[in-house]
């Protein structure tokens, strides 16, 4: 089967072959961080509120400037912008790993979480619209469901193994390998050469962003969800990913955390699978139905049920994030064919 997949289909090609190689390789690497950052971080004297902070630090930049990303990752060339951003962000991790190993002042995270923070506003663009450039138009959706395998094995598989090494090791080792794989991803990328050159627009670059926010606002459901999840997210991050560590430290440890992350991400991976056979028939509807789900853990954990109780509910999240994903990233690109609402389930 993978001598068949590297004769036809999306890896036959060698430029999508190099760069999924060192995006999975980079995906592996990542997942282990939000583990090994968490709790080298609740080490430190005040961990508690410098976690909050460090992750605010790095949310906040790529909010406010993701727009512009998306302009200029238009605008040049993607293979570039993605080079550069595994080379910093690989910088950027060994930096982190360096304080966390040396004990050095943990304060010193902060301009290395903003840095983090302003080139995923870069990158992520660049890489949503980088798979047409590397792939055939029939092999685009092979091509991204080979992604979103490596992803899902990669959050599977890599908080486990972050909350382990967290609690032998200690969680520098975990951004170390993780700033290792951002410069083997690099390596990949300088080998990387897209066929097409960005389109050249008679616009500026304020221009394009004031013609895309004319477009959002003209789009009644796209402000109304963007809206909903501009308050769900912050509530979430703050309960998810600050007060969850918090309690695992002193409840079930890093290696329960790391496997309820695990799990969730099972969770994501079993419906991701489920869709692939069922049609959501309303899916903005159903979407916002679904990621109520995500809701669940954080009840669970802020009620202190057992662990396998807290699991359970993750992977229910888990699958309600990727129907609601799904859900969106359907109906989003269908709005620019058939912007009434009705036509998109709402």
């Amino acid at each position: 089967m993978v001598k068949s997949l590297l004769k036809t289909g999306a890896l036959s090609g060698s430029q999508f072959r190099l760069f999924y190689m060192g995006r999975t390789i980079s995906l592996f690497g990542s997942a282990m961080t939000p583990v090994a950052l968490a709790f080298a971080v609740l080490q430190a004297r005040q961990g508690q509120q410098l976690l909050g902070y460090i992750l605010a630090a790095e949310i906040l930049p790529n909010v406010l400037i993701v727009l512009i990303g998306g302009s200029i990752a238009d605008r040049y060339r993607r293979d570039r912008l993605i080079l550069l951003g595994n080379l910093g962000s690989g910088l950027s991790q060994t930096g982190i790993a360096a304080i966390v190993l040396s004990g050095a002042n943990p304060y010193g995270i902060f301009p290395l979480a903003i840095v983090n923070g302003m080139l995923g506003a870069f990158t992520s663009p660049a890489m949503r619209g980088i798979i047409p450039e590397l792939v055939d138009s029939k092999d685009i959706k092979q091509a991204n469901s080979l992604l979103n395998a490596s992803r899902s094995a990669a959050r599977i598989v890599e908080p486990t193994v972050a909350g382990i090494l967290v609690a032998t090791l200690g969680g520098g080792w975990g951004i170390a390998i993780d700033a290792a794989s951002f410069f083997i991803a690099a390596v990949c990328m300088t080998r990387v050469r897209i066929p097409s050159h960005p389109v050249v627009t008679d616009h500026s670059l304020l221009e394009q962003m004031r013609d895309g926010w004319a477009y959002f606002r003209r789009r009644r459901w796209i402000w109304l969800i963007t809206g909903a999840f501009a308050v769900m997210n912050p509530v979430q991050m703050g309960v998810w990913q600050v007060l969850g560590p918090i309690i695992a430290k002193h409840t079930f440890g890093s290696a329960g955390w790391g496997l309820t992350l695990s799990i969730k991400a099972v969770g994501l991976l079993a419906a991701s699978l489920a869709l692939l056979r069922f049609q959501l028939r309303r899916p903005l509807r159903d979407g916002m139905i679904a990621i109520a789900a995500a809701g669940l853990p954080m009840v669970i954990l802020g009620q202190g049920y057992a662990l396998p109780v807290l699991i359970i509910a993750a992977a229910l999240a888990g699958a309600g994030s990727t129907i609601s994903g799904v859900a969106w990233d359907t109906s989003l690109p269908e709005s620019a064919v058939k912007p009434r609402a009705s036509a998109l389930g709402i």
